[in-house]
């Protein structure tokens, strides 16, 4: 089997082809390798990679099934690890230069959930300082760039893993997301990912300035691949306070992945209410995915749920948030850190007390307000995001009237703010040739509908894999 082959199958499948005793995943681990050395120069998607480690593991792996020992479901399948999440004896620099010589003391849960599993630690991947923008670059490692085109950006802030799932270079990759940094990066490269519902998959140690907008999730070329690392990353685990129960946690999103979306109730919002607004080509794109959802049995309507203007509630707790987050950093080393970061972190301090606990308020009228929309529907569909990615290295597209990220993606942060699960879902390209995407929300806990639906519009409508990689 040549390297492309291997670069191009499914986890899911590689899975099935190692516990076969068909793959080796020393092969395989070689093959992403490759597949990494040919790809990464001209995006840098990695922070760093452990070639060594991830041979050692993949002969250990081996060895394990020529023993006949008890498998894991990603037993010898590559997967990579976003840059915001430690590995013991890794550099663990968070994108940011003022860690550049930092080390992982110890793996993180999702790294001991993912090796328990089976699965092959490759790489670390690209993220924007602290993850705190929506795009992936900075100071401390340059810019990453968009497989589609590398004059672009991927997005952020899980821009790296966004780039190297679709530039071909592994199968599984773990992203962040606490304002869209999952569904913006996926989007804007042309690949599926997932936010799951806030404490569905244990997040320890919890930032403490974000801990409750942010949720980890898989980045994959496939839904089944997101819904076999899901099964993974959904564990419970005590040390995260606001992690669900087990109870919550035990459900199989790979059954009924294939069983259709027939009567699913499915509210179209263009705009979200006057909270968001797209390009025509996006608008176009993704108006024609929800007729492809109604095609599949769908009752789709167009509706707006009822909420209240977003925009203010994120601002307020972001910005305050990245003020708390630079007051932990010396004067000194400030100097090292990108200027977005520190403008914004600037706004915050213009917040009162009164200001920031009406923010908390709003938010939870907000929730509430989708609460009873989900009453009537059970999905919520919306362009992912409004424009397809623009130059990279910059904070916002030219000839635009925008100061900052979050300008140009008002689809993503509503849902961090409800706790949500949402997901971005590949659905062709625009007038530039850039990938569009549509983003589907859905009650809390009820993450396998969103799979399922995703799945069904892949199976009609298979997502587009960017040129020249494999």
């Amino acid at each position: 089997m040549s390297d492309a082959d291997l670069l191009f199958m499914s986890a899911a499948r590689a899975a099935a082809q190692i516990r076969a005793g068909k793959l080796s995943p020393v092969d395989y681990v070689d093959a992403v390798l490759a597949g990494i050395a040919r790809a990464n120069p001209a995006l840098n998607a990695f922070s760093h990679v452990m070639a060594d480690e991830a041979r050692r593991d993949a002969i250990t792996a081996e060895r394990a099934v020529r023993r006949g020992d008890p498998l894991g479901p990603l037993h010898g399948v590559p997967v990579h690890i976003k840059d915001l999440v430690e590995v013991a004896g890794v550099p663990f620099r968070r994108g940011t230069a003022i860690f550049a010589d930092a080390v992982g003391a110890k793996d993180d849960i999702t790294v001991t959930r993912l090796r328990a599993a089976g699965a092959i630690v490759v790489g670390k991947t690209a993220t924007p300082e602290f993850g705190v923008k929506a795009l992936t670059d900075g100071p401390g490692f340059g810019i990453t760039r968009n497989p589609w085109n590398p004059e672009r950006t991927p997005g952020g802030s899980s821009g790296g893993a966004a780039a190297a799932t679709a530039a071909f270079m592994g199968p599984l990759h773990q992203g962040s997301d606490a304002a869209g940094s999952i569904r913006i990066p996926a989007a804007f490269s042309g690949v599926f990912g997932h936010k799951p519902t806030f404490g569905l998959v244990p997040n320890y140690p919890l930032p403490p300035h974000i801990g409750n907008l942010a949720n980890m999730g898989p980045i994959t070329r496939t839904v089944t691949d997101a819904a076999l690392m899901l099964n993974v990353l959904a564990q419970p685990d005590s040390r995260d306070f606001m992690s669900a129960p087990a109870v919550a946690q035990d459900e199989n999103y790979l059954n009924g992945l294939e069983a259709g979306i027939e009567g699913v109730r499915i509210a179209y919002s263009p705009t979200l209410g006057g909270n968001g607004w797209a390009d025509d080509d996006v608008a176009s794109a993704v108006k024609a995915a929800a007729d492809v959802l109604a095609d599949l049995g769908a009752i789709v309507e167009e509706a707006d749920p009822e909420i209240p203007d977003t925009r203010p509630i994120i601002d307020a707790i972001w910005s305050t948030a990245d003020t708390w987050l630079i007051s932990q950093i010396s004067p000194e080393k400030r100097e090292l850190m990108d200027p977005g970061l520190l403008a914004i972190a600037e706004e915050g301090r213009k917040y009162g007390v009164t200001e920031l606990v009406d923010s908390y308020a709003k938010r939870v009228l907000l929730g509430n307000a989708m609460a009873r929309f989900h009453q009537t529907y059970d999905l919520l569909l919306t362009p992912q995001m409004p424009l397809e990615a623009f130059t990279a290295g910059r904070n916002v597209p030219e000839g635009r009237d925008m100061k900052e990220w979050v300008d140009w993606s008002p689809f993503t942060y509503p849902f961090n703010l409800t706790m949500q699960p949402a997901c971005s879902v590949p659905c062709g390209l625009g007038n530039t040739r850039m990938p569009v995407a549509f983003q589907l929300i859905g009650r809390h806990w009820e993450d396998a509908l969103l799979l399922r639906t995703a799945r069904a519009y892949e199976k009609a409508r298979p997502f587009v894999a960017a040129p020249g990689y494999v």
